[in-house]
């Protein structure tokens, strides 16, 4: 089908772009129209959009791809790409190897799954102190008074970030975080670009800090990594610290958010995971799955390479649409229906090919302890309105506010 002609049916279906404030309730829709009549599909701004889940799969895992914006010379206009070519020589997540393959060797000495199994016990007493402060009132914004906090609190813990900064952070990563959605107005792409400078000299004062007078933190072990007698430089340091940062909140905040109101709207699979604890680490991967927090990435092409019957050239960019690789139905049976139990699941949620998430194991504990701590302490949860608000962001998926109600319970014992 010709884009012209995808478009038309589009509109024909009283469909548009899932980027559209109507449509990021529920993408699906969209990503299946487009799945089912051209699962490779060349956009009108020249990038070519993958709904399928081998596809996508395929994308991330192939050498030939690159995640350097800079690479990018046919497909979507490279000014409205500015910030990320800006930033992206220096970010991790748009390195490739050797370079990639260099930083994310040292950064991993320092988030080992042994540092992060250390957190668990931290993890718990956060999420019920978290609740302690809200249980008796019967109602809580699940984003504002858990699903952020949370892992801002752990992640500024992980890196020595002192606790009476930390609220200085949230407009700063809600607006940095805009940046990886490429194409913004420019009043957005100022406050990104206001935001990230901000992190940057936020972390260059406490990299200064910690080099001067090292901790049993983070950030110190990064400045102490080396491997094959090198370091990381100072400006990775400064990119991998605000990576780090905004990552390792967005991705759990959001997963927390989106899985809990999945779960409200299919109760049954509430009460299934709630009924039986063993159900919680499959029931995170299915949320991981079935509404996650990143719904997009992106791969400029190296070289011209083959995907799905379709040549995608060198220097164009191609999206994997991640949400609507995990709604695949010939990789996930009955795909968009919640199924905590759903084993085997091989969602795309973290991405794949070595730029998988590298805080994955991180999120996934959080997420684990905060849904069986939430479906324990407060029974009979139910969501104060049944159509929440979603953030402006495309690549990054989550809500404004979730706010529930449900019947007060006292704090556990902690004898």
């Amino acid at each position: 089908m010709a884009v012209t002609d995808l478009a038309a049916a589009l509109a024909e279906a009283n469909l548009s772009s899932p980027m559209l404030p109507e449509n990021r309730g529920d993408p699906y829709g969209i990503y299946r129209f487009i799945r089912e009549r051209e699962p490779v599909h060349h956009a009108p701004d020249g990038s070519w959009v993958l709904t399928r889940y081998d596809h996508c799969a395929a994308l991330l895992r192939d050498p030939r791809f690159s995640t350097n914006p800079a690479r990018l010379t046919e497909g979507p206009d490279p000014a409205a790409m500015g910030p990320i070519r800006q930033v992206g020589s220096s970010l991790m997540m748009f390195l490739d190897p050797p370079d990639h393959t260099r930083l994310r060797s040292l950064v991993s000495q320092a988030f080992t799954p042994r540092m992060v199994e250390s957190l668990r016990p931290r993890i718990h007493l956060l999420v019920d102190d978290l609740l302690d402060a809200v249980v008796e009132t019967g109602e809580m914004d699940v984003l504002a008074d858990l699903a952020y906090p949370l892992p801002t609190v752990v992640i500024c813990e992980l890196l020595g970030v002192p606790a009476e900064d930390r609220d200085k952070f949230k407009g700063w990563s809600a607006d940095a975080s805009r940046l990886l959605d490429g194409y913004l107005d420019k009043a957005a792409m100022d406050k990104g670009m206001v935001a990230g400078m901000y992190l940057f000299q936020y972390f260059t004062d406490l990299v200064e800090a910690r080099r001067a007078e090292p901790r049993d933190d983070l950030l110190s072990a990064l400045l102490a990594a080396e491997a094959d007698g090198e370091h990381l430089t100072h400006a990775e340091l400064l990119s991998t610290a605000t990576l780090l940062f905004v990552a390792g909140f967005e991705t759990t905040m959001n997963l927390v958010g989106n899985g809990i109101l999945a779960l409200l709207r299919n109760p049954a699979e509430l009460a299934r995971m709630r009924d039986d604890p063993v159900l919680v680490r499959t029931g995170v991967e299915e949320l991981l799955r079935y509404d996650g927090p990143v719904h997009v990435t992106a791969r400029i092409a190296t070289e011209d390479v083959e995907i799905g019957g379709e040549i995608i050239r060198e220097g164009e960019q191609a999206v994997a649409i991640l949400g609507a690789a995990n709604r695949d139905p010939d990789q996930f049976p009955d795909p968009d229906r919640l199924d905590v139990g759903r084993t085997p699941n091989r969602h795309l949620g973290f991405g794949g090919g070595p730029h998988f998430c590298l805080g994955a194991a991180l999120a996934r504990m959080e997420g684990q302890i905060a849904f069986d701590t939430m479906l324990r302490r407060l029974p009979g949860m139910e969501l104060v309105t049944d159509a929440p608000t979603y953030r402006d962001h495309y690549v990054i998926r989550g809500l404004d506010e979730l706010r529930i109600r449900f019947t007060a319970q006292p704090a556990p014992s902690r004898a």
